[in-house]
């Protein structure tokens, strides 16, 4: 049996992805986590730590998947190529929930710095991620931001058209 905690969190996945941040209260966390209220307030002070806690687990996975997914190409291109595959594969698993930290920054107010920082973490992280692949700023910011974009787009049309039309385009922009 799971723990309080990770019951909470795991919860907290389902609930986020949805309702928003803003529309789940810790009642329902509470109740649907099948915890009592001393347990979650042991764990977690406010909603925002335990919306840090949610980020910071949500970091790790998606990390995990995005290099699990990746592990198998051979050269750049096949593996920058294979990393919006694994846009679609995300999209099939989650439904096209999209990026659930900029789902969670569209619903903070701007000066909520503790949660905002780990968002822009998240977000370095992946620029990160191209940028020790490709070994060119310019290059690695373009394909992140397109790499971005794929995703806001395929989550507000629920497909995967424009991730396989910037595959194209980014195959062009690899050497």
């Amino acid at each position: 049996m799971k723990s309080p905690r990770e019951r909470i969190v795991e919860t907290t996945f389902d609930l986020f992805a949805k309702q928003g941040y803003n529309s789940t209260g810790i009642n329902q966390i509470i109740s649907d986590a099948g915890v009592a209220k001393a347990s979650f307030y042991l764990h977690f002070k406010s909603k925002e730590d335990l919306c840090v806690e949610f980020l910071t687990v949500r970091h790790k996975y998606w990390f995990n998947e995005l290099h699990a997914y990746t592990a198998q190409s051979k050269d750049l291109r096949s593996k920058i190529s294979s990393a919006f595959d694994f846009l679609i594969y995300m999209n099939d698993k989650e439904k096209f929930r999209g990026c659930s930290f900029l789902n969670i920054l569209s619903e903070i107010p701007m000066d909520n710095v503790k949660i905002l920082n780990v968002i822009q973490a998240h977000k370095a992280d992946l620029r990160n991620y191209f940028l020790e692949l490709l070994k060119d700023d310019a290059l690695s910011d373009h394909i992140y931001m397109l790499f971005e974009s794929s995703i806001i787009e395929s989550q507000l049309f629920k497909s995967n058209e424009l991730i396989l039309k910037t595959k194209k385009v980014v195959n062009h922009l690899i050497p």
